[in-house]
C-alpha cells in the first residue's frame, strides 16, 4: 500500500484500546493518527492518561505516547483526521449504540468491538474467515441510513471464536451440524481491568459469567446466517446448549465441545485433514493479520493449552486437539484462541483489512 490509511481508537486507554496499539504501531496499511477516551482522560498526553496502567507486555509504542487524547464522545474531534474507527469504548448500551452511529454518519468506517449492535438486523457480525460476504450488506446499510462513506460492522463475542472456525470447516466441507454442547473456560482478561478480585479466582472457578452463555447460543446463528434485503436473517438450525467458566488464567479462552453432525459424519482422519487444509477469504487475499494457517491441529494429548497455544500465528490462530468419538453425540474437541487478540483488537483489524480489501474503506 503506497500510503498507509489513516486510523482512530476510542476506548484506546483500556485494554482492549491498548491492545490495538500494540498490535497496530507496525501496521503495514493502517497509521493511528486519533486516541480518544473518557472525559477523565481527555486533554491529557496518552502516556500520562495511562500512567500506572498499561498492562501490555511491551512498553507504550512511542508514536502514541505524547498524541492528545481526546474526549470520545466528541466526534468532531476525529472528523478529517482519519478514516477508520476502532471502538473499544465503556459505555452503558444505549450511549454506545448512539455513538457508534454518530460515528457512522460522520463517514467513518467503525469496527466495533462492543456488543451494542450485534443484534442490529443491517450490522454484521463479522469473523473474516466465514461471514465476509455478510459485508455485501453495506450499500443497503448506507442506503437505509442515510450515510453515504460511513459504514458499522462488529465483531462477536470472544468466546466463541474457539469453535467457530473448527465448526465452518465443517460446514464448509459439507457436514453440516445438529447440535452442540460446550464449556468455556475463559481467562480473566476477557473481563477486562481489573476483573474479577484474585479471593474470587484464586483456588476456585467462577460458574457464571453475566451474559456469555446467551452470546455463545445466540450469536453462532448470526455469524452462519444469510443477507435478506436490507438485514441479515440468523440460521438457528445449530442448536447449541453453553457453559461458561471464568478460570485463573492471564489471557487464553478453551471451549470444550462436543457435537452432532446433521447427517453423515466425516471420519477421524478426515476431520483432522478438514482442519489443517481449511483457508479462506483472509488467506487467500494475503491480509496482514490473517494468519496461515488459521486452524491448527495438535496431535499431542495435552495439547491446547492456553500459556503454550494462545500465540499462534501472532495470536490469531486457532488451536485444536483432543479429537475423539463422544458417548453421546459425535465427536468432541477442544479448541483454544487469545481472546485479546483474535478474540477482540486482532480480530477487528482483520476484518478492517477486509473492508480495504473489498473496497469498502478506501
Amino acid at each position: 500500500m503506497e500510503k498507509k490509511i489513516k486510523v482512530g481508537v476510542i476506548g484506546a486507554t483500556g485494554v482492549v484500546g491498548q491492545n490495538y496499539l500494540r498490535l497496530l504501531q507496525r501496521h503495514p496499511w493502517f497509521e493511528v493518527v486519533h486516541l480518544a477516551a473518557s472525559p477523565n482522560s481527555a486533554g491529557k498526553k496518552y502516556a500520562d492518561a495511562v500512567a500506572g496502567r498499561w498492562h501490555m507486555n511491551v512498553d507504550i509504542p512511542e508514536a502514541y505516547r505524547n498524541i492528545i487524547v481526546e474526549d470520545a464522545s466528541n466526534v468532531s474531534k476525529a472528523v478529517g483526521k482519519c478514516k477508520i474507527i476502532f471502538s473499544a469504548v465503556e459505555l452503558d448500551k444505549k450511549a454506545i449504540l448512539a455513538l457508534e452511529e454518530e460515528y457512522a454518519g460522520k463517514g467513518f468506517a467503525v469496527v466495533s468491538n462492543n456488543s451494542a449492535h450485534r443484534a442490529t438486523e443491517d450490522v454484521p457480525v463479522i469473523i473474516p474467515e466465514i461471514n465476509h460476504s455478510h459485508l455485501d450488506i453495506i450499500p443497503r446499510q448506507r442506503k437505509k441510513r442515510g450515510w453515504k462513506d460511513g459504514l458499522l460492522v462488529v465483531k462477536p463475542n470472544c468466546s466463541i471464536q474457539s469453535y467457530m472456525l473448527p465448526i465452518f470447516a465443517f460446514i464448509k466441507a459439507g457436514y453440516p451440524i445438529d447440535k452442540m454442547i460446550l464449556a468455556t473456560l475463559q481467562a480473566v482478561s476477557g473481563a477486562g481491568y481489573p476483573g474479577p478480585a484474585s479471593i474470587d479466582l484464586i483456588d476456585n472457578v467462577l460458574p457464571t459469567l453475566a451474559g456469555e452463555e446467551d452470546k455463545s447460543e445466540v450469536e453462532p446463528a448470526k455469524i452462519l446466517g444469510r443477507i435478506e434485503g436490507d438485514r441479515i436473517v440468523s440460521d438457528t438450525s445449530i442448536k447449541i446448549s453453553a457453559h461458561c467458566n471464568r478460570v485463573a488464567v492471564s489471557d487464553g479462552h478453551i471451549a470444550c465441545v462436543s457435537l452432532k453432525f446433521a447427517g453423515k459424519k466425516p471420519g477421524m482422519d478426515e476431520i483432522i485433514g478438514i482442519w489443517r487444509n481449511f483457508s479462506s477469504l483472509p488467506q487467500e487475499l494475503k491480509l496482514p493479520a490473517a494468519p496461515v494457517p488459521p486452524i491448527i491441529y495438535r496431535d499431542e494429548p495435552d495439547r491446547p493449552q492456553p500459556r503454550k497455544d494462545r500465540d499462534a500465528g501472532n495470536g490469531m490462530a486457532i488451536t485444536v486437539g483432543r479429537l475423539r468419538p463422544c458417548n453421546v453425540l459425535d465427536i468432541r474437541f477442544v479448541g483454544l484462541h487469545h481472546n485479546t487478540v483474535r478474540g477482540a483488537a486482532g480480530g477487528a483489524i482483520l476484518t478492517a483489512e477486509l473492508l480495504v480489501a473489498k473496497g469498502f474503506v478506501k
